[in-house]
């Protein structure tokens, strides 16, 4: 089950370099991600919220918090809220997942979920806010964080726990159908960063800005783990902690360049996310050896 775990993710990769030279890969790489972002990674978040293990919410506002922090903190430093944005709000989807189950098993599905949730409801809010010169109402706000799938996801949630379906005598099928949706998230985040990143042009000099960044974010996240898994009662943490600073090893959210497209018709952002991508999967690999070590 771990060398699936592992594989897979690098079997989705190489897919989607492949996929890359094909005419249809623009509508096939929508089609992927709207797979992974509307329906796989829902069904993964409902699963676990049904089936709530303990620490989740503490998670969730783990990661809530974290952005905040990282945005504002790295704000200040560059006056920049563009960059703060690419630092702060990170690709959870497509890489956080495959890589989090790649590097920790199957087991971590449910802390990630709660992960991902924290950060997704982050980037609602603050993404457009961050982009756009127009002050966003909070009516118009709060409408978008309730209809995104994965606050909807945890509406359902809610509604079957109330419904107890979590105490059903037998439940196998809704087992097959949650470890189908898990495969599916891990080889489609996998295959869209491989489309991706075949047609990314990055030069060298973007490599190491976003070296240098990854340096500060590391750091931030050594202090802040640290200190959450001495000073903060978060249930089963000694589980939990690596995944946690993996948060601090993930590039920028893949679709703060749409949003910056929209709202200013700019795209510099790419370069950040293309070199940022680059530069993670370096990280993350030096984090899999180290752990793998220890």
């Amino acid at each position: 089950m771990e060398r699936v775990a592992l594989l897979l993710p690098m079997f989705g990769f190489l897919c989607g370099l492949g996929l890359a030279s094909i005419p249809s890969t623009t509508a096939l790489k929508a089609i992927f991600a709207s797979l992974l972002a509307r329906c796989f990674i829902p069904i993964v978040i409902v699963y676990n919220m049904v089936f709530y293990q303990a620490g989740s919410l503490s998670l969730m506002l783990f990661s809530f918090s974290v952005a905040i922090l990282m945005f504002y903190t790295f704000k200040a430093i560059f006056k920049d809220k563009l960059r703060a944005l690419c630092i702060s709000y990170v690709n959870l989807a497509w890489l956080g997942f495959p890589f989090a189950l790649a590097l920790f098993g199957p087991e971590i599905s449910a802390p990630m979920v709660a992960l991902y949730v924290g950060g997704s409801i982050f980037g609602n809010i603050w993404a457009v806010t961050a982009v756009s010169s127009n002050v966003q109402s909070w009516v118009a706000i709060t409408r978008k964080v309730v209809l995104s799938p994965p606050v909807f996801a945890l509406m359902m949630a809610g509604l079957f726990r109330a419904m107890g379906v979590q105490h059903l005598p037998e439940h196998d099928w809704i087992d097959w159908v949650y470890q189908g949706a898990k495969v599916g998230m891990s080889f489609t985040g996998m295959c869209v960063l491989g489309m991706w990143m075949r047609h990314t042009q990055v030069q060298w000099i973007d490599i190491k800005r976003s070296s240098q960044i990854f340096a500060m974010k590391l750091l931030c996240g050594l202090i802040i783990c640290g200190l959450t898994y001495w000073l903060v009662p978060i249930p089963q943490i000694e589980t939990y902690i690596g995944v946690m600073f993996l948060l601090f090893c993930l590039p920028p959210a893949a679709n703060i360049v749409a949003l910056e497209t929209h709202y200013q018709g700019t795209g510099i952002s790419a370069k950040y996310i293309a070199s940022g991508t680059i530069v993670s999967c370096v990280v993350v690999s030096l984090y899999a050896l180290l752990l793998h070590i220890v």
